[in-house]
């Protein structure tokens, strides 16, 4: 693997400079990613559950016989 690069702008003088992470940069990095990850595997498992919720509320619905505009029309 590569090591990440990042750019260094200088407004001041006007000057840039592309280096390599450094050692805290890369832990850094590194963590950000994972945390990333992290939080879109709990959003997709998230959206998931509440997909399979919606799913499984208006499977009740239909056993009883109404529908989701059956709900609206009574304000629920």
């Amino acid at each position: 693997m590569t090591t990440p690069k990042i750019l260094i702008i200088d407004v001041e003088n006007n000057t840039q400079e592309i280096r390599d992470y450094n050692d805290d940069e890369l832990a850094q990095h590194k963590k950000d990613a994972d945390e990333a990850e992290a939080k879109a595997a709990a959003d997709e498992a998230e959206a998931e559950a509440k997909a399979q919720a919606k799913a499984a509320a208006e499977g009740k619905l239909a056993a009883l016989g109404l529908t989701t505009d059956d709900l609206r029309a009574l304000g629920l």
